[in-house]
């Protein structure tokens, strides 16, 4: 799963790594412990003006809240539950099977934190960051809805919300070292994609279900060898609080049994 996640980038080095052609807010600040309900940046395509075909098909960026919000929820607190999607039910589940075919996004992280968990009995979770070798982004697939309070005023907010694709970790015993390094952090994998995966992803437009059902297949099908390129090594147990925040919480744990210090 995916749970906790780090996004340091500059608003402009983000827009060049993710190659949009709009950006909807003017600020992005670094954010070392990033949790549900936070709002994200999220990668997106559609025409230029959403409601006329004929205009450009353009590659934007968004803040979206972390946790899917589908068009029938009552309320904010359905994505409290829904800030990660199975692959292998996310055709199916009433949750996310009408994004899954029209509203697919992709979710750019430096890194993530992983739990390991206790060996023996009484030991405590080991946090783990995971990120790619060359320090360059993440592109987690991922899915958006709009939402609008049932409740409120016609000229109340549209809500923007996103999820983050899971699929099975490794098996025990791949190669290279990192993958079997994942298999054994945690059963389940936050989906990287390619970039040229990540295009097929975003681009595709409406598509029926079993057209889903195919790029949900090849997500999955690509992500190992993007996390082959990935490190990964025990950090703080500080992370575990959202109240905690800034770069010293990626910094590798001291090996000596030191501890961090929040600045």
């Amino acid at each position: 799963m995916c749970g906790r996640f780090v996004m340091a980038r500059a608003i402009g080095d983000l827009m060049a790594a993710a190659g949009v052609d709009n950006a909807h807010f003017e600020d992005l600040h670094p954010d070392y412990n990033v949790a549900p309900t936070k709002d994200i940046p999220v990668v997106v395509e559609h025409f230029q003006n959403p409601r006329d075909a004929s205009t450009e098909w353009q590659r934007n960026l968004y803040m979206a809240r972390w946790g899917l919000v589908p068009a029938w929820a009552k309320d904010l607190s359905f994505g409290q539950r829904t800030f990660n999607a199975r692959a292998e039910t996310v055709i199916e589940k009433p949750s996310f099977r009408a994004a899954v075919k029209s509203r697919r996004a992709a979710i750019p992280v430096d890194g993530y934190y992983e739990w390991l968990a206790p060996q023996t009995k009484g030991e405590r979770k080991q946090p783990y960051y995971v990120s790619p070798k060359d320090g360059s982004p993440i592109f987690f697939a991922g899915l958006y809805e709009w939402w609008k309070d049932p409740s409120a005023d016609n000229d109340a907010p549209w809500v923007l919300s996103t999820t983050i694709l899971t699929g099975a970790s490794p098996e025990t015993g791949s190669e290279p070292k990192i993958l079997d390094e994942l298999a054994g952090l945690h059963d389940r994998l936050p989906l990287p994609m390619s970039t040229a995966m990540m295009r097929e992803w975003l681009s595709a437009g409406e598509v029926t279900k079993d057209e889903a059902a195919h790029l949900v297949d090849a997500v999955v099908a690509g992500a190992y060898d993007v996390a082959a390129e990935w490190e990964m090594y025990p950090v703080d147990p500080m992370v575990g609080s959202v109240h905690n925040n800034g770069s010293q919480l990626i910094d590798p744990l001291d090996p000596n049994g030191g501890q961090g210090t929040l600045v």
